[in-house]
């Protein structure tokens, strides 16, 4: 990465990315306003599509007007077959886990109003609500966060502090707070600190993109469960236990998949 760019500039693209993506989505909806018969949920589904697709507005214009090499600083590179497959058991394995934790928090903090009344906001009402709704958060969303933080951010930390684990916290607790989200704080950041190590671990950012998509795609799924407690997935409002076995199994042998790194 050259050698001009400081942490203080590396942190600024960041919170400028962020900041456009919080404009442009708030625009949108500041011009759904005027259309007091329009539905609520599409355009805010609109405005956060178009949020997350401007995210990455400021760093590509600092990329190209610093003529840097784009697809080898965001860490845009293939992968093979065999880390694709290892990072579907690796991730679905942690994505069930990760579902058991948030249902444990539950037990003893639950879930606030705001947290509550977003879940009606997964459910879209028209085919069109459903199509915006689904590319924004599954595709749209993964990719930006992913080339922000794990293509660009980590990778710079790793290389200015040279120290890959103090890169990877950093960055996912900035991931985390940008989300704001107090209640889920913890998820994130767990979440963000093993996308920062399949970035870190594989060079690449593929890995941490299908993570988080998956991630996101699992999170809409479950919201359609309206709450059974016995399932074949569930068992008394957790996770049945086989199936929690079955994670473990997952993530084992796909961590073990991943670190033998063919990449």
């Amino acid at each position: 990465m050259n050698n001009t760019l400081t942490i203080r500039t590396a942190f600024s693209i960041v919170i400028l990315s962020i900041f456009s993506a919080f404009l442009a989505g708030g625009l949108v909806m500041g011009i759904a306003t005027s259309f007091p018969d329009s539905s609520k949920k599409i355009y805010t589904y609109i405005s956060f599509f178009i949020g997350q697709g401007f995210m990455l507005v400021p760093l590509g214009y600092f990329l190209i007007s610093q003529q840097q090499p784009i697809l080898k600083i965001l860490r845009l590179r293939k992968v093979s077959r065999h880390i694709i497959v290892n990072t579907l058991l690796f991730g679905s394995g942690i994505l069930i886990l990760s579902d058991e934790l948030d249902r444990l928090i539950q037990v003893f903090i639950p879930a606030p109003d705001y947290i509550v009344n977003m879940s009606s906001l997964m459910h879209p009402e028209t085919v069109a609500g459903f199509i915006i709704f689904i590319i924004a958060v599954v595709m749209v969303a993964p990719f930006g966060e992913e080339i922000l933080f794990r293509g660009f951010l980590q990778q710079f930390l790793e290389k200015h502090w040279k120290d890959s684990t103090k890169a990877v916290l950093i960055t996912s607790l900035f991931f985390a707070m940008i989300h704001l989200n107090p209640y889920w704080m913890i998820q994130i950041y767990f979440l963000g600190l093993i996308l920062g190590f399949l970035a870190w671990r594989t060079e690449s950012v593929v890995p941490s993109l299908i993570l988080h998509g998956l991630n996101n795609a699992m999170a809409i799924i479950l919201s359609f469960s309206n709450g059974e407690s016995n399932s074949l997935y569930t068992w008394n409002g957790h996770v049945s236990p086989w199936i929690l076995l079955l994670a473990i199994g997952l993530i084992f042998f796909g961590f073990k998949g991943i670190n033998q790194r063919k990449v």
